[in-house]
């Protein structure tokens, strides 16, 4: 019984050091997560800069194309005032091209505006593709290491994992079984260690004859508190 004993023993240290490898790697897998959303929203943010800026340019592509027809028209009325006979009708297309010449100022202005509004994207663009080439480089420089990094975690997990099964096999299935449980229950402490009359799992006092009887390590003594399977630690003196 005290070399099952050591064996649990064992075996929760190793599943210990499980757990933390596994929180770590959970953790590296997390910022991993971080790095690529950073990423992504920088592409998103590029993405849509571009995409405002091509509607620019089709919004002022429309302003030309109505800014050529405005001039045109007033071209062609200024062709067709030549062969106007009355006042009357002088006036008229006279009205039509101030208005015609007023809309192409009008439009000409929108289209400053809108070729303002352009440039100053581009140069928005300009940088932030800059910024996205170079957070991409660094993305895939972080990527690798932190990848390295969860492979060597990896490595040490199959490896403590390998000594865990070794150490199971040697063990019955159902001590296995209530280890695990245990373990599910004490939030990865099915084993406390006693010393001075206490179980170090739960800080409760033991009875007396329960606590001697864990000096004769003939058999598995759970504490009557939390239930954990007691190990004797003696003062090192």
């Amino acid at each position: 019984m005290k070399k099952r004993l050591e064996m649990l023993e064992q075996l929760q240290e190793i599943d210990l050091q499980i757990d933390v490898l596994k929180k770590t790697q959970g953790g590296f897998h997390d910022e991993m997560t971080e790095i690529e959303q950073g990423l992504g929203v920088a592409r998103e943010e590029l993405a849509g800069l571009k995409a405002k800026c091509a509607l620019l340019e089709q919004e002022k592509l429309e302003l030309e194309t109505g800014l050529a027809a405005e001039r045109e028209n007033i071209q062609r009325s200024e062709t067709n005032m030549k062969e106007i006979k009355t006042n009357k009708e002088f006036q008229a297309v006279g009205r039509e091209i101030t208005a015609a010449r007023k809309q192409t100022v009008e439009l000409e202005e929108q289209i400053l505006q809108k070729i303002t509004k352009i440039d100053e994207l581009n140069d928005e663009i300009a940088s932030k593709s800059s910024s996205l080439e170079e957070l991409e480089q660094n993305t895939a420089q972080r990527r690798n290491e932190k990848q390295a990094e969860l492979d060597n975690l990896q490595q040490n997990i199959d490896a403590d994992t390998t000594r865990r099964e070794e150490i199971t096999k040697e063990l019955p299935a159902s001590l296995i079984k209530r280890y695990n449980s245990l373990r599910e229950q004490r939030r990865g402490y099915a084993i406390a260690f006693a010393r001075d009359g206490y179980c170090l799992g739960c800080n409760m006092n033991l009875p007396p004859q329960l606590f001697n009887t864990l000096y004769r390590a003939d058999e598995l003594i759970s504490c009557p508190h939390c239930q954990r399977v007691l190990i004797l630690k003696q003062n090192q003196g």
